[in-house]
């Protein structure tokens, strides 16, 4: 039971954003550009760094939603999402993905932990400037969004199957729209 009024039938962070809009508004936008916007990430790749960061952090509705997302965005792909979710940088991915789920993983513990060694290992994987700043920057998002989350105690479902058709809408039509 969420500890404030919230609309009942919204799960997870939806409840609190269609309830505050003028909060909502913003954390929508925010999750639009971070996840939709200009990068040299694909989507795909963004969402898996919010699932993994959602995932590591005990963040069911996240970390479930944000899975199920890039489940649909890769496609033939969509193994890789419980693959890093169970593995981190450890998961069979490319290098470059390796190297910023490492990035987000330490950030997601202490921003302060990420070295030049992790970002040199990150460029010298592929990555460019713009794709070390989005993977910090989702981490850190991610963070707030999962505490915001579980810091209302907002409810979630417990099945992964209840999060397809969510994701699904999120993959096709972006965060503008999800605060119904």
């Amino acid at each position: 039971m969420p500890y404030i009024e919230l609309p009942p039938n919204l799960p997870g962070i939806a409840g609190p954003i269609a309830q505050y809009p003028e909060t909502g508004g913003p954390l929508n936008a925010l999750a639009e550009a971070l996840l939709r916007g200009p990068s040299s990430l694909t989507p795909g790749e963004r969402e898996t760094i919010a699932a993994y960061v959602s995932s590591r952090n005990a963040c069911r509705f996240c970390a479930e939603t944000h899975s199920a997302v890039a489940r649909h965005l890769l496609g033939d792909d969509a193994e890789i999402v419980d693959q890093v979710r169970a593995g981190g940088d450890r998961a069979p991915v490319d290098p470059k993905l390796k190297a910023l789920l490492a990035i987000a993983d330490k950030v997601r513990d202490d921003g302060r932990n990420v070295t030049a060694d992790d970002v040199a290992r990150a460029r010298a994987a592929g990555a460019d400037d713009k794709a070390v700043h989005d993977t910090v920057l989702i981490a850190a998002a991610f963070c707030m969004f999962n505490r915001y989350v579980d810091g209302l105690a907002t409810w979630a479902p417990v099945e992964p199957e209840a999060y397809v058709d969510h994701g699904k809408t999120l993959a096709e039509t972006g965060y503008l729209r999800s605060s119904r």
